[in-house]
């Protein structure tokens, strides 16, 4: 990773210090909490593969589902599932210790089904660009047209993961995404 020529002052994700990003894609102001970020990452993908397990698992006929399995099939958390029956806005029936179910068809009306509520944050297809020559301004072209320098140029392209391509001595950089970039600046 390229370091960039100038001071970035960011806050870390994890601990919250401020510190002096080392490069563009800096988030973290050491490995301890890279390391921490990227071990919260694991259990959160850890967890929704139990539930998605604990949700299939859950037959279509069933009217009645315990709490775990509402958390599983709803991506609520357990501790909003029992507020919300303890101000009896869900109908449940208490079998036992330990054996709360709740009417699924209320749950239904609540809330959306897991699979939809993550179907809807499925990430966007991602864009295609022509790199033609033609198609594209230089370096120098986008530094003179926009009055800018060439490492804020550079600084952009990467923070905002614009596609380039160098041919011999020149790179290449899409010009719709540089206009799209820059339009503000100009106007």
């Amino acid at each position: 990773m390229p370091t960039i020529g100038f001071e970035i002052k960011r806050k870390c994700k994890v601990c919250g210090k401020v510190f002096v990003a080392k490069t563009l894609d800096s988030h973290y102001c050491s490995p301890k909490c890279s390391k921490v970020a990227w071990k919260r990452k694991k259990d959160v993908k850890d967890r929704n593969a139990k539930l998605e397990a604990i949700a299939r698992q859950v037959s279509d006929i069933r009217e009645y589902i315990s709490v775990k399995e509402a958390v599983a099939m709803f991506g609520v958390e357990r501790s909003i599932l029992y507020r919300l029956i303890k101000l009896g806005r869900i109908p449940v029936i208490n079998m036992g210790t330990r054996l709360t179910r709740i009417k699924r068809s209320e749950m239904e009306r609540l809330f959306l089904n897991r699979q939809e509520s993550i179907a809807e944050k499925e990430k966007p297809v991602p864009k295609t660009y022509s790199l033609e020559p033609e198609d594209c301004y230089t370096i120098t072209e986008i530094c003179e047209k926009y009055h800018i320098n060439d490492s804020s140029v550079w600084a952009h392209v990467r923070k905002y993961s614009i596609p380039s391509r160098q041919i011999g001595n020149y790179v290449y950089v899409p010009k719709q995404e540089i206009d799209n970039l820059y339009k503000s600046e100009v106007e």
